[in-house]
């Protein structure tokens, strides 16, 4: 059974669950479970991060942790309170430390964010925050230990306060205040305070420091203590231990500028082997040289190694001296400089190694000097005994008082430390610090020889002996490290009779022995000889203390020397003592009796200097005659005068005795003595405010409490500063004064202490008397205060020193008098202080500071005093905000205030202090802050000098304070607030300066972004200051009163708060989402309530804020909050309602939503969701309206405009590529014109499109979209306001610019036909106004347009269709096709890779079928892509033969509207032997709703129409296709317009004679001359007799060709012209039977056949068999009609040829094995060899469109010969690579017209079926079809296509292999014009009708182009009768062009042409006739509809036209009784006749 859980709340989980068992909670390992129920092992909770998932988890998964549990039981419980949302709840927080708490959620917050470094190549803070958090670890586990003493503990809490605040910054996560490492509760603190602490936190986090309090001291800076430094030093070893003796090192910290040492030695005792002679020592040779200053650090310090041995006299020589005495003997010295080492252990921060070389000195009577020498560098002074000889020392600095040194490095004092302090006392003197040492130089002696023949060796021993003649034990020290001794022996200097020691020596004597002690100094010569003895000559003695009492002075003492011997005794001390010690002695006492047992020797002298560092002793006369007043009273007045001239070390280390000795004076005669003790009391007072005595108060407060005895001073100290203050007014010098005011602070320490003393003496007598005296003193200090000091400098620092002490006295007053008396004396004496109008600015700041320390003080702690003190204080504050001084001392003021009332406010009741605050702060808070927001306002609008006062800082200050008062004010202060206005214009004025400043605190972002806590608490103070407020505005503005400027702030207010940025819960982590939600719920829903409910109360005053407020609310309604939505939507409805009922309609408001809707959707607000609820809220309240229809269509209309807004945004702000972000700008600006006539918002998407454009460098659709505009504007001179970039300017102005501005884009675009009607328009303009220099440079400009048209290279583009299918693609594209014009060099599969890379999510389909419901309306996205060809409009120009052919390649892709795609498929059932009979072509053709180019690269289609093509027709159109290529490049040949190579000619020769005589027509008589098919098809004899006129009229051709191609034929290629000759024979031999006139050719033509080569041939069709398989992205254009640019291969621009075929059923065909060969060579993949059965080939020379993806390409330049391609087979001169591409020609459609679709099957069932794995065989192969430019290859070279035909080598079923590859180059050779044989050119680059062939099922057609040219010019043609024109009997009239000249005998020639009978054609049936029309001599300008159309010539021409059912129409122009043959006839002999 569950029962609840009493004690096991929390836990932790340690082991992940699965949750597999019924109701299981899936928990990872580390989460954190609140558990509710237990049952026999099992738990019932939830984890704390899914609080509302609920279930079970093992009791044993989890570490149980204790918990403070509140609402205990309460599961849930959601109580909705009308102004806050709060949520109650069973809340369960682990008991432990709160920063181990926070630690654990900040690293598990990381955690997810570290990852996301990495992600983001953040790499180096990946690695620091990996370290930070590894540190935070450890911390954490240390914390957790329980281990840690008290200060430890803090150390790591101060570690890992540092390092979280550090990750947070480094994160851009928010910052956490602190106070003392803890995280502060916002709801405990105020909210200034709470401002601080961010400050503080900051600050830490920035510097990096430690936070050693966050809260900052709030006025003034407490004394800040110098922080000493200290070495430790530490020696390792000796490293040269060849001395063989013992030694001793003595370390010292020796000042080189000074020339002194600063510090005691510190001794090393070593032994013979270089250890520690002590064997304890050992690792423990360390000291601590401790008490350097800050300026210490900067002396030129160094440490220094004297090394003395003890042993021999001489080292090296053991004949001196004997064995057993040792004598101290300087050895070596070393130094190291620690200026040089200083950085390096600053940085380091922990013990380093350093070597200290050891040098010995060349002279020992230098030895004093050998350390200057050394760092003098003086190397003639000392030298080096060895390299390695060294000293290795390591040293460590640290800093830091004694205390914390010995707690933060315990282990340094575990080591047996030395401490080593320094000579004197350091900076700072510790009252506890009791010294008493003496620090003795030995300086040096001057000795005589004694008779002896070599100088001396003398030592020095010296005793300190007390005055019984003692000797004092212990009272010697050589150095720190080693114990004291009693005697001193010094070094001995070799041979020296004056000898200079300059050995320190400590003398640390005992205080009570010191006086009466004497030292005594022996000297001894210590002889070498084998006795060794050491015999005294002499002796020298001082006193330590001198007959004054004042103890040796610090100098250097010449001493007597006096001659003794070995058996002189020293047992009565007293013999000597009487004698003089020296020179100052001496004088003392002149009269020596001569007869003394010691002698003085005149001639010897001996030198020492003492140093004396004491606390008790002193070297002061005149502070030994203070504290001795009583031997000399009448001394008294000049001894206390002369008190100020003793240092302060001296009073300080005697203060307690100076104290006492005071008091004790002025008992003894108060009226004598009482002046000048109060003055010495003060100068002693103001000596302890010097910081280097600042520690001794301490010692004077305990002196006051516990020592002090001066019961009756209390009286004479107040009489004394009365009088002082009295005198202010009077006296000029006020410096004693003025000491006095500063000292006031202990003064009354003693007067207080004084009377407490009295009391209780007397038992509290005579205290009317204190209190009246204390009363006056008040009044003195009023008096002061209230003096006018503008005239006195004098007196203004007086009243400056009083106020500054003043707040230090309540404290001691508190002792004698009640809280409410000591209030009302301050505030008395703060009221005294004049105002601010009446003193200076320095004078104010004192008055404030004094304030300021008045509310720190403990006084204003006390609600009593508080109520007394508030209000003078608050006046204070209230005078200087109103004039605007002093606002940063104000602020701390009113910070210290609201702490104060925040935290009685836990405690106590506040509402009368909070009354007070809130009458005079807060107008003045406002007005304050509102001068200080527009000063920053305006500062950071010039950049200019920043004041201080106006800085981020001070504005937090104010903010900060005002938002402290609005929290503490409840329902009672806002009633009171709102009641107190005495009219509704204070009540006005004062809501609207609040509503100011709220808006500002939101705009201008015065807490930073990371400052979250702050921001949200700013924004609870505010919405609850706001619904207070509102009830006020509602009920004084609304009704009649109505104040639209009150209500406009309000909202402006309201709309502002919900969209504050720390208010989007949506973007936070879910737990910090949590957290806010609990404590504060979402207060935008709070706010919206609020907004709503005050917009419904405005009742008919709504108008006025329409439109004025409709974008706020657009705003707030696109919050991403639901339940704001739900609130603020219907709110339009109402406006809509209102001003409906107003207007008659809602325009304002519909105009209004649709403009701010653009920019706030493209701020980035808005989502679907909101479009929905958006429609959805306003069409249920629409519907219930009368005009509801319009209401309706406004909604869905603004619907449909957030469609496009969003998918707008999300292109743009996404990595999306050019065309999506294109498509849907064009999208959206339609849209704005056509659906909702947003003209404004059309422009500016205008020139968005533009830049868009810009940027892809789309010159040409730039200019179109800039056309846009020009075309709105007139050419008028009505005046423009500025917009977007353009200035105020004419609309002429404008356009002009415009206009020239859109002709260099076209000009970029290399679009110059579209750029010359706009040279024109602008030229009309210029003429008309006489500008003719304007005028001169624009026909210039157009002038070099129609240049650039004849010379520069321009590229066709290929197009491209594609369906976008799925609910997934943009609004604008979803289930709609579209055209695109590709990029230049683009192909087909680059077009296709390039769309599903930018729609990744796409799948590409696999059929060019329309798609069915299940596609369009499926969650995918799915991509129909494949080539289409452009049908050109400008047909005129296409078939004027003069034109040249780069102009006609500009028009055949240029202001295209409609395209066509060809799909084959058989009708009927399938001939297997011939395909050709069933084969039949769909023609779809596509019209776009824009022309191409235009402004987008792609337009949507807006109609498809679709017709069938039989196969006969097909037929007619291949071969029809071929005759043209053919004439048009042997026209080229005849007029020289290709010089050189004859290549092209020969290769499309080869292809159509090689082709016809292996079958190629064959197929085509098979499939339509059988007899069966003619009596089938009885209607298709015209067309059976027209193909036949066109295969004879093939043979003509080929005849001509032969004649020009032996004409031009190289040498070298004479074999293969011999071939083609016999060849032609072969093909025309095979057709005789059909055509009995093939034998009237050309003799030219006759010659030996060669057998025929492997070649595909260009005519010979392929069996159905052909075929087996293809790739599957062959295309399907292998059949079709190709159109040709000039730079096609095709020499004429429309040529049209039948393409391949390739149909396979799974067997092998019949096709010869050369030509299966040949495949083989094309495609040498080993992947796919095998996999071709037989193929057999329709050449075209024009393909339909591929159907693959939409990408676009570049066409080859436009000055490109063009020539079909024929075979290369047997040309000497052809390399394999120029065969190959010839090969893969005639495989393919050529370039313009490629077959449709890459989409279709590879092969065509029985039932027209596809099989699914042939679904796309032939997608790609278009991609391959371009023709090569590459300027560097011969004409030949470039003739071909290059394609790889690995695509053909797949077997079935495998994956489809790479895209083909293809090449495209430029080339530089001329335009060709048309030839005059050639047929005029066509719709697209083709004349053609329906051309295609069987390709694998696949079949593309070219669209025939009768149906679409108006009208043709007459012309003539030798060699054909013109298929694609009629003409009319007038013809012979005026030929166009000259005919042509053929290279063989031209009557054999004529002979044989005119034999043959001419055929005639008809138009399609399926074409519609046009009526003629006369052809343009320029084509109209192709997009300006105002352009006048150029005049048309004359002439109309006459057509005839037979319709037949599905027929191919022609036209008919000669005589119905013409005969072929005279038709032929005519047409020749007129061309001979113009010849």
């Amino acid at each position: 059974m569950w029962t609840p859980t009493e004690e096991e709340k929390y836990g932790v989980v340690i082991c992940s669950f699965r949750g597999s068992v019924p109701q299981g909670l899936v928990l990872e390992i580390g989460e954190t479970v609140q558990i509710l129920e237990k049952c026999e092992g099992w738990y019932r909770g939830v984890s704390t991060k899914k609080p509302n998932v609920k279930g079970i988890f093992p009791a044993n998964y989890i570490h149980l942790k204790k918990a403070i549990v509140s609402n205990r039981g309460v599961l849930k419980l959601f109580c909705w309170i009308p102004r806050l949302s709060q949520r109650q709840y069973e809340t369960v927080v682990p008991l432990e430390d709160s920063i181990v708490t926070e630690v654990t959620a900040t690293l598990q917050e990381w955690a997810s964010l570290w990852k996301q470094l990495y992600v983001k190549h953040k790499v180096d803070l990946f690695y620091k925050l990996r370290h930070v958090m590894n540190e935070l670890i450890d911390l954490r586990r240390q914390l957790l230990s329980g281990h840690l003493t008290q200060d430890q503990v803090r150390e790591v809490k101060r570690h890992i306060t540092v390092r979280l605040d550090w990750g947070n910054e480094h994160l851009g996560l928010d910052l956490v205040p602190r106070k003392d490492f803890e995280v502060v509760d916002s709801d405990q603190i105020s909210v200034s305070d709470l401002y601080k602490m961010h400050l503080s936190s900051r600050q830490s986090v920035q510097q990096s420091t430690s936070q050693v309090d966050t809260m900052r001291p709030r006025h003034g800076e407490t004394c800040r203590m110098p922080v000493p430094h200290h070495f430790f030093l530490s020696l390792k070893s000796f490293t040269y231990n060849t001395i063989g003796e013992d030694t001793d090192v003595f370390f010292s910290l020796y000042d080189m500028r000074e020339g002194k040492q600063i510090s005691e030695r510190f001794l090393v005792r070593l032994n013979k082997n270089g250890g520690p002679r002590n064997p304890e020592k050992i690792e423990r040779m360390c000291a601590l040289f401790t008490d350097l200053s800050s300026k210490d650090m900067k002396r030129d310090l160094y440490i220094v190694a004297h090394v003395i041995r003890i042993g021999r006299m001489l080292l090296n020589d053991s004949k001196k001296g004997p064995p057993h005495l040792h004598y101290r003997r300087p050895y070596g010295c070393a130094v190291l400089s620690i200026l040089d080492v200083l950085q390096s252990l600053t940085e380091v921060k922990e013990e380093k190694d350093f070597v200290l070389k050891v040098y010995t000195c060349n002279n020992e009577s230098e030895w004093s000097q050998i350390h200057e020498n050394i760092i003098r560098k003086s190397s003639a002074k000392y030298s080096a005994p060895s390299a390695s000889h060294g000293l290795i020392i390591s040293l460590q600095l640290l800093r830091g008082d004694m205390e914390q040194i010995r707690r933060e490095n315990p282990m340094v004092f575990n080591r047996g430390l030395a401490i080593t302090r320094k000579l004197g006392f350091p900076d700072v003197i510790m009252p506890g610090d009791i010294r008493n040492d003496l620090y003795l130089t030995l300086e040096k002696g001057d000795f005589e020889r004694g008779g002896k023949s070599v100088q001396k060796n003398i030592e020095v021993t010296m005793y300190v002996l007390y005055a019984d003649g003692e000797i004092l034990k212990d009272c010697i020290s050589l150095g720190s490290g080693e114990t004291n001794r009693s005697s001193y022996h010094s070094f001995v200097l070799y041979h020296s009779n004056s000898p200079r020691w300059g050995e320190i020596i400590k003398l640390p004597i005992p205080i009570d022995r010191f006086r009466g002690s004497h030292l005594r100094f022996e000297f001894r010569h210590c002889s070498t000889k084998d006795k060794g003895e050491k015999k005294l000559f002499g002796f020298a003695f001082s006193p330590l203390m001198r007959d004054d009492g004042t103890t040796l002075s610090d100098d250097i003492h010449e001493l007597y020397v006096y001659k003794c011997d070995e058996n002189s005794t020293f047992n009565n001390h007293a013999l000597y003592l009487g004698l003089p010690c020296c020179k100052e002695d001496y004088n003392g006492c002149p009269n020596i009796p001569s007869s003394l047992i010691f002698q003085r020797s005149t001639k010897e002298s001996f030198f020492i200097s003492t140093q004396l560092s004491s606390t008790k002793l002193t070297q002061n006369v005149d502070l030994l005659a203070l504290l001795k007043w009583k031997a000399f009273p009448d001394r008294i007045m000049d001894v206390l005068g002369r008190l100020r001239h003793v240092s302060g070390e001296e009073i300080v280390k005697f203060l307690q005795d100076i104290l006492d000795t005071l008091f004790v004076i002025l008992d003894d005669n108060t009226e004598k003595y009482g002046l000048l003790v109060f003055q010495s009391l003060v100068f002693i007072i103001n000596l302890l405010r010097d910081i280097k005595y600042f520690h001794f108060r301490p010692v004077m407060d305990t002196y006051i409490q516990k020592h002090f005895a001066g019961a009756l001073a209390y009286k004479e100290l107040i009489r004394c500063l009365k009088w002082y203050m009295d005198c202010s007014a009077e006296l000029i010098r006020q410096d004693h004064i003025q000491e006095a005011m500063r000292a006031l602070e202990y003064l009354f320490k003693f007067i207080v202490q004084s009377r407490i003393l009295y009391s209780r003496a007397t038992c509290g007598m005579e205290e009317e008397q204190f209190r009246s005296s204390i009363q006056e003193l008040f009044q003195s200090i009023r008096f002061v205060l209230s003096l006018d000091s503008r005239n006195s400098e004098t007196l203004l620092f007086t009243q400056a020193a009083l106020l500054n002490s003043f707040p230090t006295i309540f404290d001691e007053l508190l002792q004698m008098f009640t809280v409410q008396e000591v209030a009302e004396f301050v505030r008395g004496t703060l009221g005294s202080m004049p105002s601010t109008v009446h003193i200076g600015q320095s004078m104010d700041v004192v008055k404030l500071q004094s304030i300021a320390r008045t509310v720190d003080s403990r006084l204003f702690s006390f609600s009593e005093s508080r109520r007394i003190l508030l209000p003078v204080v608050l006046h204070h504050i209230h005078l200087h905000l109103r004039q605007q001084k002093e606002l940063l001392i104000c602020s701390g003021i009113l910070g210290s205030i609201f702490s104060i009332v925040k935290t009685s406010s836990l405690e106590a009741d506040v509402m009368e202090e909070v009354e007070m605050m809130v009458e005079s702060l807060l107008d003045v808070l406002l007005q304050t802050l509102l001068t200080i927001m527009s000063k920053s306002h305006a500062q950071e609008a010039v950049r200019g000098q920043r004041c201080p006062q106006c800085t981020a800082e001070i504005t937090g200050e104010y903010v900060s304070c005002l938002l402290s008062l609005l929290r503490q004010m409840c329902d009672t202060h806002f009633q009171h607030l709102l009641d107190n206005f005495q009219s509704k214009d204070e009540l006005k004025e004062f809501l609207l300066k609040i509503f100011c400043v709220f808006r500002n605190l939101m705009k201008m972002s015065v807490f930073p972004r990371d400052w979250m806590v702050m921001r949200l608490l700013t924004s609870n103070i505010i919405v609850t200051t706001v619904q207070y407020l509102s009830s006020a505005l509602h009920k004084n503005f609304t009704e009649t009163d109505f104040d639209f400027k009150v209500w406009n702030s309000y909202f402006s207010l309201a709309v502002l708060f919900i969209n504050q940025p720390s208010l989007q819960l949506e973007i936070i982590t879910s737990a910090k989402r949590k957290k806010i939600l609990d404590k504060y719920g979402d207060m935008r829903v709070m706010m919206a309530y609020e907004l709503f409910s005050m917009w419904q109360n405005l009742g008919e005053h709504k108008i006025h804020f329409i439109p004025g407020m409709i974008g706020p609310f657009l705003g707030v309604t696109l919050v991403p909050q639901p339940e704001v939505r739900n609130i603020m939507i219907p709110i339009f409805h109402d406006m809509m309602d209102w001003e409906q009922r107003k207007n008659g309609n809602f325009k304002q408001v519909e105009a209004e939503l649709i403009d701010k809707l653009d920019s706030m959707v493209s701020e980035g607000k808005g989502d679907e969701s909101y479009r929905e609820l958006f429609s959805l809220l306003l069409l249920e309240k629409v519907e219930q309206e009368t005009w509801r229809e319009t209401g309706i269509s406004f909604v869905t209309s603004v619907t449909r405009l957030m469609e496009r807004l969003l998918d707008y945004r999300d292109c743009m702000k996404g990595e999306e590529t050019e065309n999506k972000k294109i498509g849907c700008t064009v999208n959206l600006m339609n849209f704005y014109k056509s659906e909702i006539n947003k003209e404004e918002m059309y422009i500016r998407y205008i020139h968005k499109l533009c830049d868009m454009h810009l940027q892809a460098e789309n010159y040409t659709e730039a200019a179109f979209t800039l056309l846009l505009y020009c075309e709105l504007l007139q050419w008028e001179d009505r005046p423009l306001r500025e917009f977007l970039h353009y200035p105020s300017q004419t609309e002429w102005q404008r356009k002009e610019g415009l206009c020239r501005k859109i002709i260099h884009y076209f000009n970029k675009g290399k679009s110059w036909e579209f750029g010359i009607p706009l040279c024109r328009e602008l030229a009309c303009q210029y003429e008309s106004l006489y500008d003719y220099q304007s005028l001169s440079w624009i026909r210039k400009m157009e002038a070099s347009y129609y240049d650039n048209i004849m010379e520069q290279q321009r590229l066709e583009p290929e197009f491209f269709r594609v369906g976008f299918y799925g609910r997934k693609f943009p609004f604008f594209l979803r289930n709609k096709e579209y055209v695109c014009r590709g990029h230049d060099y683009e192909r087909l599969e680059a077009f296709q890779q390039r769309m599903l890379s930018e729609f990744p999510q796409a799948v590409a389909m696999q059929h060019p079928n329309h798609p069915d419901d299940a596609i369009l309306q499926c969650d995918a996205q799915y991509l129909q892509i494949y080539a289409v060809t452009p049908i050109p409009d400008y047909v005129d120009v296409l078939q004027m033969d003069r034109v040249p052919d780069r102009v006609k390649s500009f028009y055949r892709v240029n202001n295209v509207r409609k395209f066509r795609y060809d799909r084959p498929f058989h009708k009927g059932p399938k001939d297997k032997e011939n395909e050709f009979k069933s084969l039949w072509i769909e023609r779809t053709t596509l019209t776009l709703t824009h022309s191409l180019p235009g402004i987008s690269r792609w337009f949507e289609v807006e109609r498809r129409e679709l017709v069938e093509v039989s196969p006969l027709e097909n037929a007619i159109q291949v071969v029809e296709n071929k005759n043209q290529e053919l004439r048009s490049l042997i026209s080229q040949y005849q007029h020289k317009q290709v010089h050189g190579n004859i290549n092209l000619l020969s290769m499309c020769l080869n292809g159509v004679i090689d082709a016809a005589v292996n079958g190629g027509v064959a197929r085509y008589q098979e499939a339509f001359f059988d007899k069966d098919y003619i009596n089938k098809h009885p209607g298709d004899a015209e067309k059976i007799t027209q193909l036949k006129e066109l295969m004879q009229e093939q043979v003509h051709v080929l005849g001509v060709g032969l004649a020009v191609h032996e004409k031009f034929v190289h040498p070298e290629m004479r074999p293969l012209h011999k071939k083609l000759i016999d060849q032609f024979q072969m093909m025309r031999a095979s057709l005789y039977h059909e055509f009995p006139g093939l034998d009237k050719l050309s003799p030219a033509c006759s010659g030996t056949s060669t057998p025929r080569g492997n070649v595909l041939a260009s005519h010979s069709p392929m069996s159905p068999e052909s075929i087996k398989m293809t790739h599957r992205h062959s295309p399907m254009n292998l059949m079709g009609t190709g159109r040709h640019s000039s730079s096609s291969l095709s020499s004429h621009a429309s040529s049209e040829a039948g393409n391949m075929v390739m149909l396979g059923d799974g067997s092998m065909g019949d096709a010869p094995e050369d030509l299966y060969h040949h495949m083989q060579l094309a495609y040498p993949n080993p992947r796919y060899q095998g996999s071709i059965t037989n193929v057999s080939v329709l050449s075209s020379s024009q393909a339909s469109p591929s159907s693959s993806s939409l990408s676009s390409t570049h066409s080859a330049p436009s000055q490109m010969i063009t020539s079909a391609p024929s075979s290369a087979r047997g040309s000497p001169s052809l390399p394999d690579k120029y065969r190959h591409a010839r090969e893969m020609m005639l495989l393919l459609p050529t370039y313009r017209d490629r077959p449709s679709s890459a989409m279709y099957p590879a092969a065509i069932l029985e039932n027209g079926q596809p099989p699914n794995f042939q679904r796309a065989l032939f997608q790609q192969v278009v991609g391959a079809c371009k023709p090569c430019s590459d300027p560097n290859l011969s004409v030949a070279e470039k003739g071909h296509y290059s394609l790889h035909f690995d695509a053909f080598h797949h077997p079935l079923g495998d994956t489809p292999p790479a895209l083909p590859a293809r090449t495209l180059r430029k080339s530089p050779l001329h335009p060709i014009p048309a030839s005059p044989t050639s047929p005029q050119s066509g719709l697209d680059g083709s004349n053609s009708t329906l051309s295609g062939s069987a390709s694998s099922g696949v079949s593309s057609l070219s669209e025939s182009n009768f149906g679409h040219s108006s009208e043709a010019p007459p012309r003539t043609d030798t060699m054909d009768s013109m298929p694609s024109q009629a003409w009319n009997a007038d013809e012979d009239l005026e030929p166009p062009y000259l005919p042509v000249h053929y290279s063989l005998s031209e009557s054999a020639v004529l002979d044989s042409i005119k034999a043959q009978p001419c055929r005639s054609h008809s138009a399609p049936g399926c074409v519609i006739p046009q009526d003629p029309m006369d052809p343009p001599a320029l084509p109209p300008k192709p997009y300006h509809p105002r352009l006048p159309a150029l005049e048309h010539d004359e002439g109309v021409l006459l057509r005839e036209e037979t319709e037949r059912p599905r027929g191919l129409h022609r036209k008919a122009s000669l005589p119905p009784g013409s005969t072929k043959e005279e038709q032929a006839r005519m047409a020749w002999e007129h061309g001979r006749g113009e010849q």
